[in-house]
């Protein structure tokens, strides 16, 4: 009959995880990594680690999960589902970031990408004190690949953003972030770029083979809330799907100049706009 589907090809998607925060304006954290999930073809679970109450222009309001409901999310998903790779966003508080550093070791949850989130697009905080010493001593060890920006690159190596003015400096953090024990950093240097360096824009990707400079265009544009949450978790889903480190970050790279040349002009907001994760503008 007409309309009626009679034959449906069956595929089964893995499975991923993300560890993060709720953000209510939809831009970023949990709704973003689940958007850039479903463009990527897999299946995401959550483990909420933080209620944000929050908009293109701010955050208004944060409530942090307690560590035990963290941890039983976790559990949850990883008893049910095969986990092929996890993503770690905002954690909130220290506290959280070593539960989660422990029930992904006691699990061997493989496949682990840290976006260390210390500071909103807004400039708010997002992680209490304590964070950037659980971040180096628990987490970071146990990660595939970790994914600070610029400012929190300089924040987690306890040195001004401001007196990082070259791309020596810049690399200069990623390698001391690997020495604290990931199998690779990548320093993004959209915030580099954004403080009068010529495009294009440099990301550092250090890992034992070496030092990596991958470059991308700079997007004329206010909607690029949920960048870093949107590159993680397209890492977190590459490496899901059996791509290399190296693979997984130019496809990440690629996907996300792609949601914001498609949501550049998109007036959703007062702020800083949400990424075109699903290609609606393409």
């Amino acid at each position: 009959m007409p309309g009626i589907v009679t034959s449906v090809r069956s595929v089964e998607p893995i499975t991923v995880l993300s560890i993060a925060g709720s953000d209510s304006g939809g831009g970023a954290g949990i709704q973003a990594d689940l958007r850039t999930f479903a463009a990527f073809g897999v299946h995401g679970t959550t483990a909420l680690t933080a209620v944000t109450a929050q908009n293109t222009t701010g955050v208004t309001d944060v409530q942090v999960m307690s560590t035990s409901l963290v941890i039983a999310q976790i559990r949850a998903v990883v008893d049910d589902f095969e986990v092929a790779a996890v993503k770690t966003g905002m954690l909130g508080d220290a506290d959280v970031v070593e539960c989660v550093a422990e029930v992904i070791r006691d699990e061997r949850l493989e496949h682990l990408v840290v976006d260390p989130v210390l500071v909103s697009s807004t400039h708010h905080s997002l992680m209490r004190e304590g964070g950037v010493r659980a971040y180096r001593e628990a987490l970071f060890p146990l990660a595939t690949i970790i994914t600070p920006n610029l400012r929190e690159a300089a924040v987690l190596c306890r040195v001004d953003v401001r007196d990082i003015s070259s791309l020596k400096e810049m690399t200069a953090l990623a390698h001391e972030l690997f020495a604290l024990g990931p199998r690779y950093v990548l320093v993004k240097g959209g915030h580099f770029a954004a403080a009068g360096v010529d495009a294009p824009v440099p990301d550092v990707l250090v890992g034992a083979e070496g030092t990596v400079v991958l470059t991308s265009p700079r997007v004329d544009t206010h909607n690029d809330h949920g960048t870093g949450c949107s590159l993680s978790a397209a890492l977190c889903a590459g490496l899901g799907l059996g791509r290399s480190v190296h693979d997984a970050t130019r496809d990440a790279k690629s996907f996300v100049l792609s949601a914001l040349q498609g949501a550049a002009t998109w007036h959703l907001g007062k702020g800083r706009g949400p990424l075109d994760h699903l290609g609606w503008n393409q």
